[in-house]
């Protein structure tokens, strides 16, 4: 049986476009190099069994980054649905940029650089905000803490709860993505015919079935589309 849908209930799919919007370069824009090295050596478990502080200086830069970087007119708007909806957030995003807009119910599915975690076994995870990792910084267990980030390889989180999300929502709103990185594209299937379904990329290879395109950046169509849905009767 198919779970029902919730009438005030809206999802967001949020991709690297909409950070891109708040001045932090996305992965393909970078061509997958920093300081000449390839993702291999930056994020992957074989990266970082190679050389863990090279995979520590890259990501503590790229917290830094975020950091430094302020939520743009659409992660506002996002956030300001809570007054009149319920809404979840489903990011691949890695910075924290939705839950500093005011956004409460946020589902990383590529982990987050506001923590860290231990690399035992069974890891435990902490929260550092903005504070770098450093080389022989440890986990109470007495393992190395590495960024809270799904590398290439390892597993995508959340997936069960996203899907769920998307298949109860009355609204899905897709922004900041081609819908090419795997699993997490295949969210999209699973929204119900009646739902109302919007996209807002820069440029799309394909368009989900049933899904309107907006066609621009998040910042131009996100903000009209938000006022659009709290002024509805």
């Amino acid at each position: 049986m198919k779970p029902e849908v919730q009438s005030r209930k809206i999802v967001v799919l949020s991709g690297s476009g909409l950070s891109a919007e708040s001045g932090l370069p996305t992965f393909r824009d970078a061509q997958g190099l920093w300081k000449n090295h390839a993702w291999q050596d930056l994020a992957s478990p074989e990266g970082w069994s190679r050389n863990p502080e090279l995979v520590l200086e890259f990501y503590n830069e790229r917290r830094q980054r975020a950091w430094e970087a302020q939520p743009n007119e659409a992660h506002r708007a996002i956030a300001e649905l809570e007054s009149d909806f319920d809404v979840v957030v489903v990011t691949q995003n890695v910075d924290a940029l939705h839950e500093r807009a005011g956004s409460t119910q946020v589902l990383h599915v590529h982990g987050e650089l506001a923590y860290a975690r231990s690399t035992s076994a069974t890891p435990q995870r902490y929260k550092i905000d903005d504070a770098p990792i450093a080389l022989g910084q440890l986990a109470d267990d007495g393992t190395q803490l590495r960024p809270d980030i799904v590398w290439f390889g390892e597993q995508t989180q959340h997936m069960e709860e996203a899907r769920w999300h998307v298949a109860t929502a009355a609204k899905v709103l897709v922004v900041g993505t081609s819908l090419t990185v795997q699993p997490a594209a295949s969210l999209v299937s699973a929204a119900r015919g009646r739902a109302e379904k919007l996209l807002v990329s820069l440029d799309m290879e394909r368009i989900p079935y049933g899904f309107r395109y907006l066609q621009g950046p998040a910042t131009q169509h996100v903000p009209a589309i938000v006022e659009r849905w709290r002024n509805a009767p």
